[in-house]
C-alpha cells in the first residue's frame, strides 16, 4: 500500500506570511496539530506543529507577544518530503528514523496531503494477520 492510500489531502495549509495566531486559528478550527506552510506555488517551505508553537511560547514566556510574527519563523524549514506512490512501510521507517509526526506528500512539486505517524502504524496493523490467542 502506498501513501497515496492513506494521506490527508483535505488539509489546512499556511501562507508564508501566516502569522502565528493563524497558526493557532487553523489548528484549532480544523483540529489538526500540524500544518504545512506553502510557497506561491503550494510548494512546502515549512512544517509547524502545536509542539513548536508551546516550545516558542515557553521561550517568550508570553504568547500573546508572538501572536503576529510569521508562523514561518516557528516552524522547522525544508521539511522532508516524500512522493504519493512510497509504500507506507518505507514512509514509517523513514519518520521512525527522523523523528517525525508527519510528512508531507508531494506530486509535480506541489503538496498534495500530508501522512500521519499514527495513521501509517493504523494501516500497516489492518493489513496484518490477527493472531489468535
Amino acid at each position: 500500500m502506498t501513501l497515496r492510500a492513506v494521506l490527508h489531502a483535505h488539509i489546512p495549509t499556511l501562507t508564508m506570511r501566516s502569522t502565528l495566531r493563524d497558526a493557532i486559528d487553523k489548528m484549532t478550527l480544523y483540529q489538526f496539530a500540524t500544518l504545512v506552510i506553502v510557497d506561491e506555488n503550494h510548494a512546502p517551505v515549512a512544517v509547524i506543529t502545536e509542539g513548536d508553537v508551546a516550545r516558542a511560547v515557553h521561550q517568550r514566556g508570553n504568547l500573546t507577544s508572538l501572536a503576529s510574527d510569521t508562523a514561518l519563523h516557528f516552524g522547522s524549514q525544508s521539511p522532508q518530503i516524500v512522493g504519493p506512490d512510497m509504500e507506507i512501510s518505507d514512509a514509517l521507517h523513514l519518520m521512525l528514523n527522523s523523528g517525525l509526526t508527519v510528512l508531507p506528500v508531494v506530486e509535480n512539486g506541489g503538496l498534495i496531503g500530508v501522512a500521519l505517524r499514527t495513521d501509517l502504524m493504523h494501516a500497516i496493523l489492518l493489513d496484518a494477520p490477527v493472531k489468535q490467542i
